[in-house]
């Protein structure tokens, strides 16, 4: 058999081959493997440069070439067409065959165009390695490289397994390294005290690993989404054909394919349990990205709270030192910015607006069938890969890196007026109110207007002013503040 050829990012030559499809005659570039239908598709929809993500590509070719194992041993297709099926589907898997994708994602609602295109791709290439013409159909699109199935099952199948080998091999490794650095710090800033703050305020002391410890834990249940989300992801359509009903499709076609897939992957799927669900739904796609959009809202609150936790470096609160990676302006000599931390909130705000697109998605459906599933796929995929890299560059160029400043913490404590918290449960919150006014008006800390106002012992003022104290559940009981 002939070697896949390599990919090229244009067709090399004008010379065009005639092909026909139900709808007439058409020409094909003659270099292209893909055909008729596919070229169709290129001139009803000059919409965008967007094209459907790789990993929906690798995923179709893991359909058709499971797909052409399964009918040959099922009797269904004859072995020289299965074993070329296969390793076409296989160079489809691989990439070699990435500039035969051209089609917009804003196609055919269904993703008809972008099967018919896979099929043709395959059809064409296992043709040539039977010894055929590209555009022959010696080994046909529809009846040997579709059989026992439609674009109605097929393409929700492709975006499912995409969607969860994507989260599986990318997305979840970034978060656990992102969460083993959180974690890490939160080890190292234990014994570093400062200052909370609630509403932007002073309010009472806190570590700074028990913040740390609080990121890390947003991580963690992030992980436990992700894998909600893949569980919302196993049950695929495939098996369904056209409307749901299994018409022209082998009862065991579905559960077959998905194992030979789920053994694959590494991910495991499973034959829809009802498929007029699977296929005139996707409440399974809007219920993983709304996962990704709560990720995309933790990341947001972490990557925040380290640009306010760094800003200065000394006339902001400048509790934690950043790593420097860039200059930060092009006119202040000097300045750097918490960059890292930007481009994640970005990130962020693009997950967000995903997830808007995956929802009105999800409301296309009528009867049957939904119809936004290419733009569905496009947004769900960019939200798990940009979640991932994000996560994977936060932890290496930020977090990994961060120092807590020890001695800003402090000198930022003993100036709160928050600490007068510690003592109302002894003096009462009037006069623990009347006593950070006092501080405020005299610009002196709590701790010293009450030495000179003799409100308690100075040991027992101590005690209670101790601010590693504050941050331990226990003490004296009585109003914490808001």
């Amino acid at each position: 058999m002939k070697k896949a050829p390599k990919a090229t990012a244009a067709k090399s030559s004008t010379a065009t081959r005639i092909e026909r499809d139900t709808m007439g005659e058409l020409a094909v570039p003659s270099d292209a493997y893909y055909g008729v239908q596919t070229a169709r598709a290129i001139e009803n929809f000059p919409i965008s440069p967007l094209r459907m993500p790789r990993s929906v590509i690798r995923a179709m070719g893991l359909i058709k070439r499971a797909a052409a194992s399964v009918n040959q041993s099922l009797g269904l297709l004859d072995k020289k067409p299965a074993d070329a099926i296969k390793q076409a589907a296989t160079e489809v898997i691989e990439g070699a065959l990435d500039a035969e994708f051209p089609v917009d994602i804003f196609q055919t609602g269904s993703g008809t165009s972008t099967n018919m295109n896979t099929n043709e791709v395959i059809s064409n290439r296992a043709t040539e390695l039977l010894g055929g013409a590209r555009g022959s159909k010696l080994v046909h699109p529809n009846d040997h490289v579709n059989l026992g199935q439609s674009s109605n099952d097929v393409i929700p199948t492709a975006i499912h397994i995409a969607a969860s080998e994507t989260i599986q091999r990318q997305l979840l490794p970034a978060l656990a390294r992102l969460h083993k650095a959180l974690d890490r710090k939160a080890n190292e800033f234990d014994a570093v005290v400062k200052i909370g703050r609630t509403h932007l305020q002073d309010a009472t002391p806190v570590r700074l690993g028990q913040e740390f410890g609080g990121y890390a834990r947003q991580i963690e249940l992030g992980i436990a989404r992700m894998k909600r989300a893949q569980e919302a992801l196993s049950e695929v359509a495939l098996g369904g054909t056209a409307v749901g009903t299994g018409l022209n499709c082998h009862p065991e076609f579905s559960a077959k394919v998905m194992a030979v897939i789920s053994k694959e992957t590494g991910c495991p799927f499973k034959e829809a349990v009802n498929h007029f669900e699977a296929q005139a739904a996707q409440d399974s796609l809007v219920e993983a990205s709304g996962e990704l959009r709560t990720l995309a809202v933790s990341l947001m609150k972490i990557a925040n709270d380290i640009r306010w936790l760094g800003s200065g470096p000394r006339c902001g609160l400048g509790e934690i030192n950043l790593p420097e990676t860039q200059p930060g302006s092009s006119i202040m000599p000097g300045k750097v910015n918490p960059v890292i931390a930007e481009s994640v909130t970005m990130v962020c705000a693009q997950v967000i607006g995903n997830d808007v697109t995956v929802t009105v998605g999800g409301q296309a459906a009528n009867f049957e069938l939904i119809v936004m599933l290419p733009v569905m796929a496009y947004n769900l995929l960019q939200s798990i890969e940009l979640l991932a890299t994000a996560s994977n560059n936060f932890a290496a160029k930020c977090i990994e890196g961060i120092k807590a400043n020890e001695e800003r913490c402090k000198s930022l404590i003993e100036e709160s007026l928050a600490m007068c918290t510690a003592l109302a449960p002894e003096i009462g919150y009037e006069a623990a109110a009347k006593l950070a006014k006092d501080a405020y008006k005299s610009g002196k800390t709590v701790r010293a207007v009450a030495k000179e106002q003799n409100v308690l012992p100075e040991k027992r003022l101590n005690e209670l002013l101790d601010p590693w104290r504050m941050t331990e559940p226990g003490g004296p009981v009585g109003s914490a503040g808001g």
